[in-house]
C-alpha cells in the first residue's frame, strides 16, 4: 500500500511540475485556474489529466481539438513517479524521503524550464535555499545532509564561485557569459549538500556539458561561445555525484 501511494504521488506532484514548467515563465499563477489545451485553450476535464493514463487513453491528442500534445508532459510525469519510488526505496517513509522528493521535482522543474527557456526562477531557487539551510540544523538526518555551518559554507561558495566567474568574464569578454540562475541553483546544492559537494558538481557537470556539444561544435553548428542551458547539467552532474557519493568520499577524503 506504501508503494502505491509513492506511485500516486509521484504522478500528482508530477502532474503540478508540468503546471509549473508551462506557467512559471510566463508568471502565471500556479495554484489556482484550471488547466487548459495550450492548442485550443479548452479547458480540460479531470479525467482527462489523469497522469500517464490519460495521455495514452487519448492517444496523445486533446479530446476537444484533436491537436497533438507534447509528450514531455508525460516525460515529466514518469521521471517524478520514477524518482519517488527510488527515493522509497532506499530511505522509506521518512522524512530523509520527503525532503529529496522536494528538492527533485525542483530540479524537474528547473530542468525543463532552463532547457526551455534559458531561465532558472527564483520561485524555486530561494525557497530551495532555505529549506537546505533549514534542514541542515536537524542532526537525525541522513549523512548526505550536512550540519549548518557546512551547508552555510556550500551555499555561498556555490554561489560565489559562479558569481565570480559571471564577473570576470564580464570584465575580460565585456558581455554576459552565463546567468545568475546557475549561481543560484549551485548556492540551493551547496546549501542542500555541503561545501564538499561543490567541486565535484562543478568539474561533472562541465565535463557532461562539454561532451553533449562536442558533436555540435564538430558539426559546426555551435561556437564555443553559443549560449546552452547550463542548469540541466548542474542537476545530472548533481545526481551523479549523489549516487557516487560514497565511493568521491572514500577516494578523496581518506
Amino acid at each position: 500500500m506504501e508503494l502505491i501511494f509513492v506511485i500516486l504521488m509521484g504522478g500528482l506532484w508530477g502532474s503540478f511540475a508540468n503546471v509549473c514548467i508551462h506557467r512559471l515563465p510566463k508568471k502565471q499563477d500556479v495554484v489556482s485556474g484550471r488547466s487548459h489545451c495550450p492548442k485550443c485553450k479548452k479547458k480540460i476535464l479531470w479525467y482527462d489529466n489523469i497522469p500517464l493514463f490519460s495521455y495514452f487513453l487519448l492517444n496523445g491528442k486533446c479530446r476537444k481539438c484533436k491537436k497533438k500534445i507534447s509528450i514531455q508532459y508525460s516525460l515529466v510525469e514518469f521521471i517524478s513517479i520514477f524518482l519517488f519510488v527510488n527515493i522509497y526505496y532506499l530511505y522509506g517513509i521518512s522524512l530523509t524521503s520527503i525532503l529529496l522528493m522536494i528538492l527533485g521535482l525542483s530540479f524537474i522543474i528547473v530542468f525543463f524550464i532552463d532547457l526551455k527557456h534559458f531561465i532558472i526562477p527564483n520561485s524555486i531557487t530561494f525557497p530551495m535555499m532555505a529549506l537546505g539551510f533549514i534542514k541542515s540544523f536537524d542532526p537525525n538526518l541522513n549523512s548526505m545532509f550536512p550540519n549548518y555551518v557546512l551547508s552555510l559554507l556550500g551555499g555561498l561558495f556555490g554561489y560565489g564561485i559562479i558569481w565570480s566567474i559571471i564577473f570576470f568574464y564580464k570584465q575580460i569578454k565585456k558581455k554576459e557569459g552565463m546567468g545568475l540562475g546557475d549561481a543560484k541553483l549551485l548556492g540551493v546544492i551547496g546549501f542542500w549538500f555541503g561545501l564538499k559537494s561543490i567541486p565535484f558538481i562543478i568539474f561533472l557537470s562541465s565535463t557532461i556539458a562539454l561532451i553533449s556539444v562536442i558533436p555540435d561544435l564538430l558539426k559546426k553548428s555551435k561556437r564555443m561561445s553559443s549560449k546552452i542551458p547550463f542548469g540541466p547539467y548542474i542537476i545530472v552532474g548533481t545526481l551523479v555525484y549523489l549516487i557516487f557519493e560514497k565511493e568521491i568520499d572514500s577516494l578523496f577524503y581518506l
